[in-house]
């Protein structure tokens, strides 16, 4: 897990916290969110679970469905059973399309549900949406 907080705004700007496994897709979202949140990347459910549970805790999760150790339902179903993190708005971004896995990932939470391959604007558009902002 990295954490992106270089410059003396970042305490300022909402967290993203995007659990990804594949290293494209992380750089990819670095670029297009970095200039305006603050950034922490977990590599799999696991990572990301210790991630969210650290204080301050994340604005918002984007996270990816099949990942090792834990997958991204399962990590979401145990933020919503702990006090802190049971708001925290999450995005699944994932392969996962078929109408099965949509359900699943609404039922467990997700604010929305993105399948890849996705179209920039379309997410950013769904960021600002979830953290209630026009940013």
């Amino acid at each position: 897990m990295s954490a992106t907080a270089t410059s003396p705004e970042s305490s300022t700007r909402r967290r993203i916290l995007v659990v990804e496994d594949d290293p494209a897709i992380v750089t990819m979202l670095r670029r297009v969110l970095e200039p305006t949140y603050q950034v922490t990347v977990a590599v799999d459910g696991m990572d990301g679970l210790s991630a969210a549970l650290h204080k301050p805790e994340p604005d918002l999760i984007i996270t990816d469905v099949m990942m090792p150790r834990l997958d991204g339902y399962t990590m979401i179903a145990r933020l919503r059973k702990t006090s802190s993190t049971h708001k925290i708005p999450v995005i699944f971004l994932t392969a996962k399309g078929d109408p099965k896995s949509v359900v699943t990932g609404i039922t467990v939470g997700a604010r929305h549900y993105v399948t890849k391959p996705f179209r920039v604007d379309d997410l950013l558009d769904k960021v600002r949406k979830s953290l209630g902002s026009s940013t």
